[in-house]
């Protein structure tokens, strides 16, 4: 059975990544201790480690909201990953992960690419997180996945995919397929330079109609 605080951390997780509880919205310990039948106290220590995931801010005296990010917040977002996803796929491509790592990996390009031609964003967003989680572990490095993990959130909060035109969509597709081979070649400046790009182009997307407020 899972722990109580691991449960209402999930449950609250999944509201704050599907939308269900917006971005600048309050998150309440007695109401969502009610709505999902448990005690405060789990909900209080599930909040505290969604702020430590950096999808909530709790704020003293004043409960928990789930977070908002400016484009100054986006801006550094994306410096970070700019500067860690591209070495992540550098190292995947060196290490030369195994054909059920690869194939995981077309699995994933094949899934996202009919998610887009049925127009489910939200599945693309899911599965592109998924993508870059997988690649991130192939890279071997064990402590890229807890730097990275708050920063990854950023696109499925903020749907990223709903502000992509079909250009845009095409683009970010063909840059997951050209990943995947560079990684199966081991050749690591292709796989660096890739990723930088897709990066970047995901940076240009969602930041694009970002206002400096809060």
């Amino acid at each position: 059975m899972p722990r109580a605080a691991d449960t209402a951390y999930e449950a609250v997780r999944q509201m704050i990544l599907s939308g269900e509880a917006a971005a600048g919205s309050r998150l309440g310990e007695a109401e969502l201790a009610e709505s999902l039948g448990l005690s405060r106290t789990p909900v209080r220590e599930a909040l505290q480690r969604l702020g430590s995931d950096g999808l909530v801010e709790v704020l003293p005296h004043r409960g928990a909201r789930v977070v908002r990010w400016s484009r100054a917040d986006l801006e550094e977002i994306f410096e970070l990953r700019a500067l860690l996803e591209p070495y992540a796929a550098a190292r995947a491509a060196r290490r030369r992960p195994g054909e059920a790592v690869l194939a995981d990996l077309h699995r994933l390009c094949a899934q996202m690419e009919r998610a887009a031609a049925d127009g489910d964003l939200a599945e693309v967003a899911r599965l592109n997180s998924r993508f870059h989680a997988a690649l991130i572990e192939a890279s071997g490095n064990r402590r890229l996945p807890a730097m990275l993990t708050s920063v990854m959130h950023a696109p499925l909060i903020l749907g990223t995919f709903r502000r992509y035109g079909a250009d845009a969509l095409a683009r970010s597709m063909n840059h997951h397929r050209e990943l995947v081979a560079a990684v199966a070649a081991g050749d690591p400046a292709w796989a660096e330079s890739v990723m930088r790009s897709h990066i970047r182009a995901a940076a240009a997307e969602l930041t694009a109609d970002e206002s400096e407020e809060t």
